[in-house]
């Protein structure tokens, strides 16, 4: 017995050291943010001071917000990354469906083909898709932030593996009342892939709302960038304003919270079914 509690306690501590590694650094963003601009890095006797200012200054966050556009850049993050979260799950979701669900020549072979796509590192790629954006006139354009990132291999594979194990009898049921492809893929297997879709939806969301590379690499424009670049300003402006890139921060992630809190109990429930079915 004694053995026994001395192991779950010991597993216990291990887990609470590996979320103080993991929270720490999100309550210096947080505490940062609330600084003085000369206190970050000051030298305090006590270590508490460090995470607990002495006063918060709450007005970081209205000055980070009007020092640079950051509406702009909000407004543009949203708009990006909502337009990639759609287009993605969506033509995830119907080439997934025929993948699983239709017959048609070269099926398999075309899927294998599609999924070695993973295997191509982004970087090998960034160059020949900015020339052929260049050739269409898309640099500096919304488009090409968002048309690339539209499809991907990764959806289509963990979506058609989910549409998998979705039972055909309902399919078949279907069929006999006359329902076309197009009816079971809207009425029946999106509403019973729900938790799939919420956890693509989620992967997607957070992938968007935090790149950086493409859109620095074909958006020109200071009114059409996007947080992750936006907040590159508050170090080349400022001289690393590390209070106002903070208290950015800090409003960045909160998108990303919401939509991880909203499709929590379909990202649970995702993750569960795929360890079962998988």
């Amino acid at each position: 017995m004694l053995l026994q509690f001395s192991k779950k306690a010991g597993v216990f501590l291990f887990l609470m050291i590996g979320a103080l590694t993991m929270i720490g650094p999100f309550m210096w963003m947080i505490t940062t943010s609330l600084k003085e601009a000369g206190a970050v890095f000051s030298y305090q006797k006590e270590w508490w001071t460090e995470w607990l200012p002495f006063t918060f200054k709450w007005s970081n966050y209205a000055k980070a917000w009007h020092v640079v556009p950051f509406a702009k850049f909000y407004l543009n993050s949203i708009f990006v990354s909502l337009m990639i979260t759609v287009g993605q799950v969506g033509t995830s979701a119907m080439a997934a469906y025929a993948f699983a669900r239709l017959n048609f020549p070269g099926r398999d072979k075309l899927f294998f083909a599609y999924l070695a796509t993973m295997m191509v590192p982004g970087a090998v790629t960034m160059i020949p898709v900015f020339i052929l954006l260049r050739h269409f006139g898309w640099i500096d354009t919304y488009k090409a932030m968002i048309l690339p990132a539209m499809f991907t291999a990764y959806g289509t594979f963990m979506l058609r593996q989910f549409f998998l194990t979705l039972p055909r009898d309902l399919e078949n049921a279907a069929k006999i009342d006359g329902c076309s492809h197009v009816g079971i893929f809207w009425r029946i297997i999106l509403p019973l892939s729900k938790p799939a879709l919420a956890t693509l939806t989620t992967f997607t969301f957070m992938g968007s709302w935090m790149s950086f590379m493409w859109p620095l690499i074909v958006m020109n424009t200071q009114e059409k960038f996007t947080l992750p670049i936006g907040l590159a300003y508050f170090q080349s402006l400022h001289g690393t304003d590390w209070t106002l890139l903070m208290a950015g921060s800090v409003m960045m992630i909160l998108p990303i919270l919401l939509v991880f809190i909203f499709n929590q109990r379909f990202f649970v429930e995702g993750i569960k079914l795929s360890g079962i079915k998988g």
